[in-house]
């Protein structure tokens, strides 16, 4: 047996059609079957087939097609031996059937098998590939009416999302001919639809069909300004641009990690370690009641982390949960280790937890990231740790999950509470050849084994100083291995770095490769990194820092990569290691003036400040009147930023060197406020709390130390909604009163608005709803007195929700459609989602539902194209929530099953809530 929806209404026993009746009786069959094994109403089946003018004898119709509906199921049963039946229940009339025998619902399961990320990609195009199948034509064809086309639309948009993955899913397994097959058809039947045409895009340009692809995207263009006077989105713009640029890879990337894949790379040329390597293996197929942990220790530079990530990398396919890495910098010579807190943050934002869920205490924090990998197999490799007491609170507690650490100490603590210690050494002869061949060629290595043996020695059977050596040797393929180990024998100085044992001091090979350098300004480079606060710089941070243009400065930064005195970890991105950032540090300090060592820091944070200023203006409209920033020193250069899409990315890639860059000295106190003011929007809106109260309070001191009280009055502000996330409420209202207070005292008008606002937000967190509505009205009379629009809608809107909750939903429309029109204006997109939420709630408690789902609806659209993922799971449950008290619980279910698998990605705790919805939803 088979009750088919989509297309025509129908049921099929054995291959064959029955008849199912008039279109009303139809409609009535549907009305059950999307809901089939849950009560659906009388009222219900009334509306659902006549909607808002039912007739007088509507029941008694339904009734009668009830009784028909029943003996139709009666022959079913007799033809098929199956039990479907209609029988009724206190809550309504139930379709007791096997939902997997209703087109839709398998449909559904389908789709959702196809998006259980812990599946294989094969595994899940081929579910949703099924799915796409079973579609039959536009559900309930024959089904007039509001509630059929809703169910029409939401079936619409549910086989798009279908398309759209499974197409994502071809072109990741490496099949762009399927995808270039089915996408035209689909196309056609939804011409207006963007995602497809981007996926055909990306398909025809992956099967080397590039030309067809922009004549698709020509022909788009022309469909939107036809039918709806748009131009394509970002993405489609993006696309086509990269196309015409050759910029789109040749073939598709790899696919995005269904968990955390935080391994740096592989280390090239590595060789050696088979019984480290042997023993790790061991100890990992161990039967164990906990979490495994490995502590490899060694000196500095002899290749603990090489060992670890290699390692690593070979066995990372046995971890699904995810690979997580973090450099504790415990032995940094900036005296900086890294924090616990901080790192177990990292590994909380590496699963998505969203920041307003991470907890303010370690201890709580330890808490969530156990819980997170207590049913995951996870990899957890901790680099360079200082003690025991850095490392403790980053070990998983269930068994399953294996911990690598490395550090230049035994960790004796960790070992007796049952860590496996392995000793890394100094290569032995062998391994240092080895070493060597693969980076040089065996070759050479064969032509001159005595000098090859002895720059070995000279290395100090070191890793790290083989590989700088190395380096030279394959830029210069002419030059014998003799003359190497000459010009190394004759290197000397840096006696600052003397190592306890001289055997294993790297001195002489990095004084060695610095000296070789071919030009002045690539030695000056490498030492001004020193002055960098790191983790790594970009090469236009790189060019501001030494007062260069950029394409000179990529050029020595190609030099210094080929030295391996730094390595370009990322496109466009360097890093040192640490015994080279000390190197450097020292070389600057004895090489540059203290005026050209100051200059350097200017040009650097002046690079960032105002790259980050001129990010933050591409994020939607700010609130607060921007500040006039420093003037850039010559020399200096910011990003060229042209997009929301690329500041963003320029944000994520500098976080954490913004980061640090905020902990200058007190004589750049000018440019730390500046910093923290363009990236305290980006902090919040991404969710990196925490990372947003360290920055606003080193703004904070720095204000302080200026002596200026609008940058005092701005840290206070945002301090003070940085504590009401947290709960923190007596120190947010502190800091807000201080706040106010100082933006009172210099006659600021708009900041005093601001503050009235975020009063507004922390009093109604604390429940004070007439308070908030107070101080929402005066911040709408500020901003209305200083004309300033993005803070007049964001006002409004609050005014209007505070309305609403004190049930003045008429009043609070009013005020949020105002807000509505100037965000909308104004281009505000977050924005006016929270207005969109707020007009449908107020249309909600009205009673005027149709009015309700348009907004939320609206709502949905609009923050979809911002990214913010927990919002837009919120959205979809108030959504949800209200088709189930219409009674459309699919639909319903439909909402809450895209909210879970939204939060369940982000590893949110509302998603065990939604959860738990959905479970009771089944049980009926």
């Amino acid at each position: 047996m088979e009750v088919l929806l989509s297309g025509e209404v129908r049921l099929r026993v054995a291959g064959q059609p029955l008849d199912v009746g008039t279109p009303r009786q139809q409609a009535i069959l549907a009305a059950l079957a999307v809901d089939a094994g849950r009560p659906v109403s009388i009222e219900t089946l009334v509306d659902r087939v006549w909607g808002d003018d039912p007739p007088g004898e509507a029941r008694n119709v339904v009734y009668s097609h009830l009784s028909r509906i029943r003996r139709l199921l009666g022959r079913v049963n007799e033809l098929d031996g199956t039990t479907a039946g209609v029988i009724r229940k206190s809550a309504g009339y139930v379709l007791e059937i096997d939902p997997g025998v209703i087109d839709l619902h398998r449909f559904a399961q389908l789709v959702e098998a196809g998006s259980d990320i812990r599946a294989a990609d094969a595994d899940r195009a081929a579910a949703l590939a099924e799915a796409l199948l079973a579609w039959q034509g536009p559900p309930l064809a024959g089904v007039h009416g509001d509630w059929a086309e809703r169910v029409r639309t939401t079936w619409h948009r549910r086989r798009l999302d279908a398309a759209v993955r499974w197409g994502e899913l071809e072109l990741r397994l490496g099949r762009p001919g399927a995808v270039v097959a089915a996408m035209p058809e689909l196309a056609a039947e939804y011409p207006l639809a963007e995602p497809l045409e981007a996926l055909l895009m990306r398909a025809l340009h992956a099967a080397g069909r590039d030309a067809e692809a922009v004549d698709r995207y020509a022909a788009v263009r022309q469909r939107l300004a036809e039918a709806l006077g748009t131009d394509p989105g970002p993405e489609l713009r993006t696309l086509h641009g990269a196309l015409l640029r050759g910029e789109l890879p040749s073939a598709p990337g790899p696919a995005p990690p269904a968990a955390p894949a935080q391994l740096p790379p592989d280390t090239p040329g590595f060789a050696g370690r088979e019984n480290a390597l042997h023993r790790l293996d061991e100890i990992r197929a161990e039967p164990s009641a906990a979490a495994r942990t490995v502590v490899l220790s060694g000196t500095a530079g002899v290749g603990k982390t090489a060992l670890a990530v290699h390692w690593a990398h070979s066995v990372a396919a046995g971890f699904p949960g995810g690979q997580l890495y973090v450099n504790l910098r415990g032995f940094d010579p900036t005296g900086s280790p890294v924090p616990p807190g901080e790192a177990v943050r990292g590994f909380l934002e590496a699963f998505e937890v969203p920041g307003d869920r991470i907890p303010r205490a370690l201890e709580a924090q330890v808490g969530l990231y156990r819980t997170l990998l207590a049913n995951r197999h996870v990899l957890v490799v901790l680099d360079n740790a200082r003690d025991p007491e850095q490392v403790r609170p980053l070990l998983p507690g269930a068994p399953g999950s294996v911990v690598l650490v490395t550090s230049r100490d035994q960790l004796t603590g960790l070992v007796t509470a049952g860590a496996h210690p392995i000793t890394v050494d100094l290569l032995d002869t062998a391994e240092a050849r080895a070493v060597l061949g693969r980076r040089i060629g065996a070759d050479r290595i064969a032509a001159e084994p005595a000098a090859a043996d002895e720059i070995i020695g000279l290395c100090a059977h070191l890793p790290l100083a083989l590989a700088v050596v190395a380096a030279r040797a394959a830029i210069h393929p002419g030059f014998g291995l003799a003359a190497l180990a000459g010009q190394l024998r004759d290197a000397r100085g840096l006696d600052e770095f003397a190592a306890a044992d001289p055997a294993t001091d790297p001195r002489a090979v990095f004084s060695w490769s610095y000296l070789r350098l071919d030009q002045e300004d690539t030695a000056r480079l490498f030492r001004l990194f020193g002055l960098h606060p790191g983790p790594d710089v970009g090469t236009r941070a790189a060019a501001s820092l030494a007062g260069l243009p950029a394409g000179r400065t990529r050029a020595l930064l190609t030099e210094l990569a080929h030295a391996h005195l730094i390595a370009e970890h990322a496109p466009g991105r360097y890093t040192l290691h640490d015994l080279l950032r000390a190197y450097a540090a020292e070389l600057v300090h004895e090489a540059e003036s203290p005026a050209e060592r100051v200059a350097a820091v200017h040009r650097m944070l002046g690079h960032y400040a105002h790259s980050a200023y001129h990010a933050d203006g591409f994020i939607d409209p700010r609130l607060e009147v921007p500040p006039t920033l420093t003037p850039l020193p010559a020399g200096a250069e910011p990003e060229r930023i042209v997009d929301a899409r690329q500041a963003l990315g320029w944000f994520e890639a500098e976080h954490r060197v913004l980061l640090r860059a905020v902990h200058a000295d007190a004589e750049f106190d000018a440019r730390v406020w500046e910093l923290a003011w363009s990236m305290q929007r980006f902090l919040a809106m991404r969710g990196h709390w925490h990372d947003e109260g360290e920055v606003l309070t080193a703004a904070l001191d720095a204000a302080r130390r200026l002596g200026d009280q609008r940058k005092q009055a701005f840290a206070h502000l945002h301090l003070g909604g940085t504590h009401a996330r947290f709960g923190r409420h007596a120190e947010a209202a502190g800091d807000l009163q201080a706040a106010l207070t100082l933006y009172s005292a210099g006659a600021d008008v708009v900041g005093q608005a601001h503050a009235h606002r975020q009063f507004a937000w922390l009093l109604d967190k604390q429940g004070a709803v007439a308070d908030a509505l107070r101080h929402s009205e005066q911040a709408l009379e500020l901003f209305r007195a200083a004309g300033h629009q993005a803070g007049q809608a964001t006002a409004l809107n609050a005014v209007g929700w505070f309305h609403t909750l004190l049930g003045e939903h008429t009043a609070a429309i009013e005020y949020c459609r105002q807000a509505l029109d100037l965000q909308t204006l104004l281009g505000d997109q977050m924005g006016a989602t929270q207005s969109l939420h707020s007009i449908g709630y107020a249309h909600k408690q009205l009673g005027d539902h149709s009015r309700a789902i348009a907004c939320y609806e609206k709502a949905l659209e609009l923050v979809h194209r911002t990214g913010n993922l927990v919002t837009e799971a919120r959205v979809l449950i108030e959504l949800a929530n209200l088709h189930q008290e219409l009674g459309d619980v699919e639909t319903a279910q439909s909402g809450w099953q895209r909210a879970h698998d939204i939060l369940a990605h982000l590893a949110h705790p509302e998603a065990a809530e939604i959860r738990t919805r959905l479970a009771e939803v089944h049980s009926g």
